[in-house]
């Protein structure tokens, strides 16, 4: 009996602390998730290109004989200046002057062949088809002398434009075979022939068009810039390089360069593009250009898919997916979702 009234005295005191534990459970109120926010702002730029490559020319060329032959002289050297017209290299004229001279021969001997057939066909000794295959045989000898002499005129190399040479392919006493390289030239006009050769994504070599300005700094030149626009873009990637190569023009003032100096470009924009500027802090989620974000809206929070344009510092430029009037949470975001009760604080 005594038991009984110590265990109806107890099971009040139990039911009490039982509902005051439920009255303080804090899983039965939603959590309040103190946060800042701030507008996002939005910047006009121009995206500049830049790019590095190596100082060329215009137009290269290599520079050959037309016939084969034993290289007799070699007037220039690596490095040197030429002007247009300027005797580069020359053949051995042994060969070729005995060439010249058997095929005078030859013409001779047809005109004399020519004119006693002319006097035989008076006579009627000869048919007019004998007179006239004559003919023929004489027309063929001036035509061969004709490109004999050709030929003799292409065993001296000439500069067909003010250049200077890369490179010097063959030697003095060479023998060398009919078209093959001798000299490797870069022309050079006004000294406004330099080129600057860079290569680009694709989708900066779509950005940029002929005639765009650019700035270039060359490694020879450092403290100095130089005025550039774009001349040619290749139509095709290279291949060693996985790159789709561009040309710039370079304005170099009275400089000369070097062909293969590197040099650095940065190729300006044509129009200003408007990106939304948010801090990196706000990220969440981040997976290369593509992010999300929480914005307010009626003092609840929403998660906002966003694009990443590019990284700078510790600010991030947002292509798309943020308007200008939003405002983004810049603290706590990691311990966010859209049920989340919040309190903005300053």
């Amino acid at each position: 009996m005594r038991k009984l009234i110590i265990i109806l005295f107890v099971l009040p005191l139990f039911y009490a602390c039982k509902e005051e534990t439920k009255e303080q459970n804090p899983f039965e109120n939603a959590d309040v998730i103190s946060i800042k926010t701030a507008t996002v702002q939005s910047l006009a730029l121009t995206s500049d290109i830049n790019a590095s490559g190596l100082v060329t020319t215009e137009n290269q060329a290599n520079y050959g004989f037309k016939i084969g032959g034993v290289v007799r002289k070699i007037y220039v050297e690596e490095g040197q200046f030429f002007k247009k017209g300027q005797l580069l290299a020359t053949l051995d004229e042994t060969e070729i002057g005995s060439g010249l001279n058997q095929s005078d021969l030859n013409v001779k001997k047809f005109e004399r062949d020519y004119t006693r057939a002319v006097n035989l066909y008076k006579d009627s000794v000869y048919t007019l088809e004998q007179l006239q295959n004559t003919k023929t045989g004489l027309d063929i000898a001036r035509k061969q002398k004709d490109a004999v002499a050709f030929n003799a005129r292409y065993a001296k190399i000439y500069a067909t434009a003010n250049g200077f040479v890369t490179a010097k392919i063959a030697n003095e006493g060479e023998v060398v075979g009919p078209g093959s390289p001798i000299l490797a030239i870069n022309e050079t006009t006004k000294n406004n022939n330099y080129l600057l050769k860079v290569g680009l994504t694709d989708q900066e070599w779509a950005a940029v068009i002929i005639g765009q300005k650019a700035k270039v700094t060359l490694d020879g030149f450092p403290d100095e810039e130089f005025d550039a626009t774009i001349y040619r873009k290749s139509q095709a990637a290279d291949r060693s390089l996985g790159s789709f190569q561009v040309e710039l023009k370079l304005n170099m003032k009275n400089r000369k360069p070097a062909v293969g100096m590197f040099g650095k470009a940065q190729i300006k924009a044509e129009k200003a593009e408007d990106f939304i500027i948010i801090p990196y802090n706000s990220l969440i989620e981040a997976d290369g250009n593509n992010a999300f974000v929480f914005i307010v809206e009626n003092k609840k929070v929403k998660r906002q898919a966003v694009t990443i344009a590019k990284f700078e510092n510790n600010k991030v430029f947002i292509k798309d997916g943020l308007q200008k009037t939003d405002e983004i949470v810049i603290c706590n975001s990691a311990y966010l979702n859209e049920q989340s009760t919040i309190k903005i604080i300053k």
